[in-house]
Parts: C-alpha cells; sequence; structure tokens
C-alpha cells in the first residue's frame, strides 16, 4: 500500500500571479502567502466579486401573478 502524497507542483497565485506551491505543506493553497488571501477575501466581503445571476431558469412560482 503505497501512503505517498502526491508529488507538489507550482500554480499561479490567484493574488499575485506569482509562483505558489500547492500542497499541504502550504496552508494558504492556492494562494502565495496570507496577504493575498486576504486580499481575495476582502475583495468578496466588499462586494468587489460577485456570481452570476442566473435568470434564465425560473423557478415554479414565477409564472404566478399574485407573486411579485
Amino acid at each position: 500500500m503505497n501512503h505517498d502524497s502526491p508529488p507538489a507542483k507550482l500554480v499561479a497565485c490567484p493574488g499575485c500571479a506569482g509562483p505558489s506551491l500547492y500542497a499541504p505543506s502550504n496552508p494558504f493553497r492556492p494562494f502565495c502567502s496570507a496577504r493575498c488571501k486576504n486580499i481575495d477575501l476582502g475583495a468578496w466581503a466588499s462586494e468587489d466579486f460577485c456570481l452570476p445571476a442566473d435568470t434564465a431558469q425560473h423557478d415554479e412560482f414565477s409564472s404566478d401573478p399574485k407573486l411579485p
């Protein structure tokens, strides 16, 4: 039975585009540092990032004229 962990790899940090170690030894992965991770979290918290609204999908009540 092989208990070796998968090999670590370098990826581009989503915050600064610098090299980031994508491995369990990097607690900030996929970010390269706490700074990049916190900047990203702050951007989400201040709503600089948002997920697109799904307006194409209607729920079962969308055609009910009594509902707003």
